[in-house]
């Protein structure tokens, strides 16, 4: 069975993954397994970096798994192999199954209940789009990203370099309740970090670009010359006076905020009772003008999926409808613990987006700043300085200091402070500058007032 793995295309072995998908779930059946789930994926990238012209790194990889879980009842097992053959497949399957009958029974277990389960989806999401990239052509592509970012001006003095980077992989899952299923996808991207200055005053920052198709992706010299913009406006930097002021996290950051409230609102999170959003549903986190939906089915969209790792079927929903939290992100096991049912987040979220209904087409970032008047415009977060249980929130940040509307100078060395809940309730005002990382989307957030320390 190995050898007739095809070098490639990868999207060429489906019917070879289906089939060692489906000899797992009958060797599981045949030792005795109540129920098992298999997946089988292979994947392959390669990843340049340059830096100063010269090449650094070339890096290409393929890998390929078999994962298997098997189920005695409420006991569970799991094993994987990256061995294709049939020899190894009933090993796995085996150690899996020896596995399951000695755990501890855990009433949660269990394969999603077959109702959820997306057996006819559909698949028109163009997840697939192959970059035929040589290790040349990759290099020139990432050379020119940073040769804009050093022609910008004089005082881009060096780079921490500049990459490109090409992935795409295929899987196929299925189970022993009739859910038999796989897609191929994509990603890739390019990026560059200038640094501006010299000696005791030199600055660092980073553009990237990336997407699902590369035909999407932004032109490297633009990507170069906007990182080396983004470097030079920081030598300005210096310190402020501590005090409480308004807050407006550039769109990049607010990506955040959303991250945040994913994290307290997981399934997982919930269950094990260190989330700050414990009984939250239905309950007003934001202003009213606020929201936030997952819509899994966005064509060509990184969060987009017809359904999750455990094959249940994703679909649109409100998370949060005018300020009120609708939905959590649950898994089986999470949804089953909080005698819920599966919302086909297992794996994570799909596709969310923050808007607000005040939001104006003009609204830009200049707008914004205008909005704020007086206050701080977070453009780097340091630091992971949030705690999950309390709400607490507190992280190094650089960014710039703006009065009348207007930037004044960078910002340096200061710390931003506050609690997850009351940042929610506060957004004060939403960007019309969308921007898209992964499965999140959203503008520029300006919170009324956060703590500030500085000097």
């Amino acid at each position: 069975m190995a050898n007739k793995i095809s070098a490639l295309p990868i999207t060429e072995n489906r019917p070879i993954f289906e089939d060692l998908v489906t000899q797992a779930l009958k060797h599981a059946k045949s030792l005795g397994a109540s129920d098992a789930a298999a997946e089988v994926s292979e994947a392959q990238g390669l990843a340049i970096t340059v830096r100063k012209g010269d090449v650094e790194t070339v890096e290409q990889t393929r890998d390929r798994s078999m994962d298997i879980t098997v189920f005695a009842g409420q006991r569970r097992g799991s094993a994987s192999t990256s061995d294709f053959s049939t020899q190894a497949l009933r090993d796995t399957v085996e150690a899996a199954w020896h596995i399951a009958r000695y755990t501890a029974e855990d009433p949660a277990a269990g394969l999603p209940d077959e109702a959820l389960l997306a057996k006819k989806a559909k698949h028109n999401l163009s997840l697939h789009h192959r970059w035929k990239i040589s290790v040349s052509e990759a290099t020139e592509l990432a050379i020119a990203a940073e040769h804009a970012a050093l022609q910008c001006d004089k005082r881009i003095s060096n780079t921490e370099g500049a990459s490109v980077d090409t992935h795409e992989g295929h899987f196929v899952l299925g189970n022993t309740r009739g859910f038999l299923d796989g897609y191929a996808y994509s990603r890739h991207g390019l990026s560059v970090s200038p640094i501006a200055g010299r000696g005791q005053r030199m600055q660092r920052d980073y553009w990237y670009t990336s997407d699902r198709n590369p035909k999407n992706l932004a032109d490297p010299a633009a990507v170069g010359r906007y990182a080396a913009e983004r470097a030079l406006s920081r030598l300005s930097a210096r310190r402020i006076k501590t005090g409480h002021f308004p807050v407006l996290f550039e769109a990049p950051l607010a990506l955040g905020l959303i991250g945040a409230l994913t994290q307290a609102t997981n399934g997982g999170a919930l269950y094990r009772q260190s989330s700050f959003l414990i009984d939250a549903l239905g309950k007003q986190l934001f202003p009213s003008h606020i929201n936030i939906d997952e819509n899994p089915h966005i064509k060509g969209a990184m969060g987009s999926s017809p359904f999750d790792e455990e094959g249940v079927r994703t679909q649109a929903r409100d998370i949060i409808k005018d300020g009120v939290l609708k939905g959590y992100f649950l898994s089986s096991y999470t949804a089953r613990k909080l005698g819920m049912v599966s919302t086909g987040n297992a794996g994570g979220s799909h596709n969310l987006v923050l808007s607000s209904t005040k939001t104006k087409k003009k609204d830009n970032l200049d707008a914004m700043l205008r909005k704020m008047d007086t206050g701080f415009l977070v453009t780097e977060l340091i630091g992971q300085g949030v705690n999950y249980v309390t709400g607490d929130y507190s992280r190094g940040a650089f960014g710039y200091w703006v009065e009348g509307g207007l930037i004044r100078h960078a910002v340096e060395e200061v710390t931003i402070a506050g609690n997850l809940k009351d940042m929610f309730s506060q957004i004060v005002a939403v960007g019309a500058d969308t921007i898209n990382r992964g499965s999140k989307t959203t503008g520029s957030i300006l919170i009324e007032k956060m703590a500030i320390a500085g000097i």
